[in-house]
């Protein structure tokens, strides 16, 4: 009985310092994203070509969701 307890609290654990690295991951993915929407306006003199940029989310978008396997 005290192993399952012990297997079940390393499992929590480590679920718990998983899903606090997914979150760090993500945050520096947007915070990336952020940056090079920046960029690319200041490259472009303050203009934001909008139509690429949607065009472009929604690419990564599907590639996120093909990642996760949410086709399957």
């Amino acid at each position: 009985m005290e192993n399952k307890r012990l297997a079940a609290a390393m499992a929590a654990v480590r679920m718990y310092i998983k899903t606090e690295e997914e979150a760090a991951v993500a945050a520096m993915q947007n915070q990336a994203a952020d940056a090079a929407a920046k960029s690319l306006a200041a490259a472009q003199g303050g203009q934001m070509n909008l139509w690429g940029l949607s065009g472009r989310q929604a690419i990564m978008n599907a590639n996120a969701m093909i990642r996760q396997r949410m086709f399957k």
